[in-house]
């Protein structure tokens, strides 16, 4: 029997808006994934450290307060570092398209911004980590 979906969602910075990402962790939940959140103003360092310990397949961060182009290149680097760049990263926020077309060139997976549903969310998790799965075998 294969494992479930493991994501951790995270806030990573000074943001402390925090009603999306609980609604993602619920919807993720309802889906049958584990989720991990680790709550507000979380660092980078933090949030690969509880990803490595957690064994999960994916980090989700929401980022509003404008520092994506900061934070989640940071994280993406910290995993690289731990030889943990196997954990998709994705996520999202308030984030203008240029931005979104950067960080995905960088290696970042999916940003979602206001108005992606639900649904959409819990597909693009569940087929990024069917093929990262089938990857691996």
């Amino acid at each position: 029997m294969e494992r479930p979906i493991r994501v951790l969602l995270a806030k990573p910075g000074l943001d402390g808006h925090d009603r999306g990402i609980k609604v993602i962790a619920s919807a993720l939940r309802d889906a049958g994934m584990e989720v991990i959140y680790t709550g507000l103003r979380q660092t980078p360092e933090a949030i690969v450290r509880a990803a490595i310990q957690e064994d999960v397949d994916a980090i989700g961060m929401s980022v509003l307060s404008g520092a994506h182009m900061t934070l989640f290149p940071e994280v993406l680097e910290l995993l690289r570092a731990q030889g943990a760049d196997h954990i998709l990263l994705f996520g999202g926020g308030i984030i203008p398209d240029k931005d979104i077309r950067a960080l995905q060139q960088m290696g970042v997976g999916a940003l979602f911004t206001p108005g992606a549903s639900l649904q959409e969310i819990i597909d693009y998790v569940r087929r990024e980590i069917a093929e990262r799965r089938k990857a691996q075998q």
